[in-house]
């Protein structure tokens, strides 16, 4: 051990001012061993950034494309379609109530939706997938037309998850109206 220190010692000594990797600190192996390796790094980086990319845009669009779905068999007013588009422990925020927690709930609240509206239709704006690809939101905007002739436009925000087998169901969604809320009847 004693002479391995010494001659660590007496190279780090004699090749410190040119900090070279061989014992006579006169080969230059330095000079080209550090280009190579820090090349075969960055290779190697950008070999990964592109992977994680890659999922990424290929999530993002499968969310995207899922979304482009549901507004279509929403418009088509398939009430079971739509319906399942939601995960089993989805969450709905409608405006102006309170949330509704159940597949069952989720449906009655499409239900009565349909019922009052002609035509049906969103696009989604923004696509932000999680680091691990597993989870999305979403945001764009939607517009209604009801029964009596109304029509609405607004925005939403959906939370995705991806499921077990693969699939993206929506975990969590929330819509409100950008026209003005109707005024109140005033007690007295």
């Amino acid at each position: 051990m004693g002479q391995t220190f010494k001659t660590l010692r007496a190279l780090g000594g004699l090749c410190a001012r040119g900090k070279n990797i061989d014992e006579n600190c006169s080969s230059g192996l330095d000079e080209y061993m550090k280009p190579k390796i820090l090349l075969i790094a960055l290779t190697l980086g950008f070999a990964a950034a592109a992977v994680c990319l890659a999922g990424d845009s290929k999530a993002e669009q499968a969310v995207r494309d899922a979304d482009a779905e549901w507004s279509k068999v929403a418009g088509a007013k398939d009430l079971d379609k739509t319906v399942s588009f939601y995960a089993d422990d989805a969450i709905v925020l409608p405006p102006n109530q309170a949330a509704v927690t159940t597949k069952t709930n989720i449906r009655d609240l499409w239900k009565g939706l349909m019922d009052s509206l002609t035509d049906i239709s969103w696009k989604t704006t923004r696509v932000e997938v999680a680091k691990f690809g597993d989870m999305a939101f979403l945001v764009g905007t939607y517009e209604l037309t009801m029964t009596n002739g109304t029509k609405d436009k607004g925005k939403y925000c959906e939370v995705w998850k991806k499921q077990p087998d693969g699939k993206w169901k929506v975990a969590t969604d929330m819509f409100s109206s950008d026209l003005p809320a109707a005024p109140t009847a005033e007690t007295k």
